[in-house]
């Protein structure tokens, strides 16, 4: 069990975190373990210390491989022609299918091996025994290792322990300390390499596994930028320059152009806090920041500038139950809790639409920032998402951040007050000073009757295919417009 968290961790910084990667995860694990059963059960008759201690080492070998070679594995399968929900698949069974096979060997030989006076009684024992492990091997590995570690070393920790118990079923012979001398050597090798042999090209200042995501803080020519799973999450200058780093950031503030009584601001999402320090130094409101990961909470204190405050307070907790536990009634919510290839379903249904405007005043609105191509191949999931926002506010409308049809930032403000057509909020940001220049924004005002919603459903708790609406996303180039540049890339499947 704590391989397959090991696995899942691997895999996500490049497909993704969706139903598919961790289905393809488990269905891996039980097909090697099954396979290393049966394989072992009919080999159990030739089973001997010497040979256990061969399958054990064999097992941390692989766990060496695993360090060396992880990266690169899934660099490489995240480029065949495969569909993209399978493809995690190569990847997992490169890795780990070898080693699972190995670790699925050793019950049958050490029932065989085992003492006790039947075979049932021993198959039991054994059984037991690598149960109570996974137990302690899936709570350890969540609850310590991942938190505590870098991958890589976790890897190694794992083939460490094989090699322990190794060394306690060997007999004291010269060929058995040999083996397992050239296994520890390979295993302490690869550690190394695995640790200090990976260059990113931009000074890191901080890495953490921590309970949702692989986080990194890394540094290059004046931005500082907070990476989750590999992807860019939030950035800041560290220079003389000011300002927001990624252009889509400063549509938030869309609704500041017709509201002039805000006085709360929630946000869904912390990140890098990019956008709630502005609008506490921008405005005269009290923020509050709901962010669910209290490991991106400490970097954002530590290397983004974020301190709470009489008017800025953050809560380490789900944005969902936090909505439904306040008394407080908000102007604006700003929901950026979405990323590119994992979607927290239960923050787009219509359900928790309808929660987040019965706690907006009677003329707030909500900002969801949607990363979504505006039409066609890899549009599904911002097109049922405005279909299920009309479901829950009388007035919706999208701002695309790019005139391509690559992936974007769309941000989709839903108000509960009066609608505003192009005209009027082209008006307003031109004669409106609220501290962004949004009169590029306006321009790309796109009403829902532009948007066709016909073929999506409308995202409800019972029924919201999150995972299957950002399939087509996969491949896609993804658009980001950075400091009055455009910024493009490939994004590796992720479903």
């Amino acid at each position: 069990m704590g391989l397959e968290l090991l696995a899942g961790r691997l895999v996500t910084p490049t497909f993704g975190g969706s139903i598919y990667v961790w289905g393809s995860v488990i269905g891996v694990f039980l097909t090697a373990l099954s396979v290393g059963y049966a394989v072992g059960g009919r080999t159990a008759k030739y089973a001997s210390p010497a040979l256990l201690v061969s399958v054990l080492a064999a097992s941390a070998a692989f766990a060496a491989a695993v360090v060396v070679g992880g990266e690169t594995v899934v660099e490489l399968s995240a480029s065949l022609p495969i569909p993209t929900r399978y493809a995690a698949v190569p990847s997992i069974v490169v890795l780990f299918g070898p080693l699972t096979f190995f670790v699925g060997l050793v019950s049958p030989y050490g029932a065989e091996l085992s003492a006790a006076e039947s075979r049932g009684a021993a198959s039991g024992r054994v059984y037991a025994l690598g149960t109570i492990g996974s137990i302690i091997g899936t709570f350890g590995t969540t609850f310590v290792l991942i938190p505590a570690l870098e991958v890589t070393v976790i890897a190694a920790l794992f083939g460490g322990l094989l090699l322990v118990a190794a060394l306690l079923v060997a007999e004291p012979t010269p060929r058995a300390v040999g083996k397992l001398g050239v296994t520890a050597l390979l295993l302490l090798s690869a550690t190394v390499v695995g640790v200090y042999g990976v260059n990113v090209g931009e000074d890191t200042l901080y890495e953490d596994q921590t309970a949702y995501s692989e986080l990194r803080v890394g540094e290059a020519d004046g931005v500082r930028t907070l990476y989750l799973d590999g992807v860019r999450h939030s950035a800041m200058y560290t220079d003389d320059r000011d300002g927001y780093v990624f252009e889509y950031s400063k549509y938030a503030h869309v609704p500041m152009l017709w509201q002039d009584d805000v006085d709360r601001v929630l946000f869904i999402g912390g990140g890098g806090f990019s956008g709630p320090k502005r609008f506490a130094e921008e405005y005269d409101v009290t923020v509050d920041v709901v962010e669910i990961d209290p490991g991106v909470v400490h970097a954002a204190e530590e290397y983004f500038g974020v301190s709470e405050g009489p008017n800025f307070d953050v809560h380490v907790e789900d944005g969902r139950r936090f909505l439904e536990q306040t008394n407080h009634t908000y102007d604006l919510v700003v929901l950026d809790a979405y990323q590119r290839d994992a979607v927290p379903f239960h923050l787009t249904t219509v359900e928790f639409m309808e929660l987040a405007a019965s706690k907006l005043d009677d003329d707030g609105a909500l900002v969801a920032n949607v990363i979504s191509a505006r039409s066609g191949a890899g549009s599904a999931f911002f097109r049922a998402e405005m279909k299920t926002m009309e479901r829950a506010f009388p007035h919706v409308y999208a701002f695309p951040t790019s005139d391509t049809d690559a992936l974007q930032n769309i941000e989709i403000v839903a108000t509960k007050g009066q609608s505003w057509s192009q005209s009027e909020l082209e008006a307003l940001a031109g004669t409106r000073d609220v501290g962004v220049d949004l009169t590029g924004a306006v321009t790309r005002y796109t009403h829902p009757s532009e948007v066709e919603t016909g073929d999506v459903p409308v995202l409800t708790d019972e029924h919201a295919p999150v995972d299957a609406l950002l399939q087509g996303q996969a491949g896609k180039r993804y658009v980001v417009r950075q400091n009055n540049t455009t910024t493009a890339r490939v994004a590796q499947p992720a479903l």
